[in-house]
């Protein structure tokens, strides 16, 4: 037996191969909330197998409300400085809905930016917007997890953004993990209820919640355009590195581009 006391030296490793790059495709970077139990899992689970994702997470506290929704915006520049620092990412993706819609998008991609100079910026309210006029849409039901303020600020939103709401529900919930424990059937049944015959499709917010997974039999259900949070943040992110893969099983939305 080898004494702790004896050096090894080490020999080198003379094996050929073919370097294989992790995310030939692209490197997308998630900065998510400190208490978030859901998005990565999510968009994990719809990115192509060729695109990788790198997340990072910012300091948050519960319950979610407006004012702790405003206050953790600050740690936005810190956050995005530890994605892939010296290498970047080609697309950052700043995962809270309700936490965009208080602060706002262009102050969101400001605040990353001042911690990654350059990088593309995206977000559930920008890509959700996008996402909605890219299906044609003009009236929208939505349903989120939130306390009645916040549900309403995600509704303000797209009403800036010249989308007529003809429904608003809401959970009333307030911290992330009752949010992801809200099983994919009560998510899909508020969809079916929160629906108007008005509407052009349904918005479904918040990344924390498992609502990716039944948009395709939300959509069979309801016969129109369902989008939700974590489902637009990849839509539109791959659109932003010019990925054209088709990619199935999460909806209609990946039929389509985005609108100039």
């Amino acid at each position: 037996m080898m004494s702790v006391s004896q050096t090894v030296t080490p020999e080198p490793v003379d094996l050929a191969y073919v370097s294989e790059p992790v995310g030939p495709a692209g490197h997308i970077g998630l900065i998510t909330l400190a208490t978030d139990f859901n998005s990565e899992d999510d968009l994990r689970g719809i990115l192509p197998g060729d695109v990788r994702l790198f997340t990072t997470r910012i300091e948050n506290a519960n319950p979610v409300t407006v004012e702790n929704l405003r206050a953790m915006a600050d740690d936005l520049p810190r956050a995005a400085r530890t994605l892939l620092p010296g290498y970047g990412v080609d697309v950052a993706i700043f995962g809270c809905t309700s936490g965009t819609s208080v602060n706002g998008s262009d102050k969101i991609a400001a605040l990353i930016n001042q911690g990654m100079p350059g990088v593309r910026v995206t977000n559930p309210l920008l890509a959700g917007e996008l996402a909605l006029k890219a299906v044609g849409a003009k009236k929208i039901a939505i349903v989120t997890p939130y306390l009645p303020a916040v549900t309403r600020s995600v509704a303000d939103g797209f009403i800036d953004k010249g989308f007529d709401v003809t429904r608003l529900m809401g959970f009333g919930l307030d911290n992330d993990r009752d949010m992801t424990a809200l099983p994919p059937k009560t998510i899909l049944d508020a969809a079916m209820k929160v629906d108007t015959p008005d509407a052009d499709a349904v918005f479904i917010s918040c990344t924390a919640i498992r609502s990716a997974e039944i948009v395709a039999q939300a959509e069979q259900k309801l016969g129109k355009p369902v989008i939700t949070s974590n489902q637009a943040l990849i839509w539109h992110a791959l659109h932003l590195i010019n990925y054209t893969k088709p990619v199935k099983g999460f909806g209609t939305l990946f039929d389509h581009a985005p609108k100039p």
